[in-house]
């Protein structure tokens, strides 16, 4: 599972994307890292033009 599921039900914490991004640019993943996270279009949008408490109200939404 990737960043976003995991948070989406609930197995980690919003903080803990600070570690995922850390392992993606540590790691010789070839995917961008908003792929690697999970994240839409829309997603990366709003965590790289506004900020991370606009992507986690995003996800929050998406919560189950």
């Amino acid at each position: 599972m990737n960043f976003k599921e995991l948070y989406i039900s609930g197995q980690i914490e919003f903080e803990e994307i600070d570690d995922y991004s850390y392992k993606w640019g540590m790691s010789d993943d070839e995917r961008t890292l908003a792929e690697y996270l999970g994240l839409n279009a829309e997603e990366e949008d709003a965590w790289v033009s506004d900020s991370e408490e606009a992507l986690k109200e995003l996800l929050d939404k998406q919560k189950k």
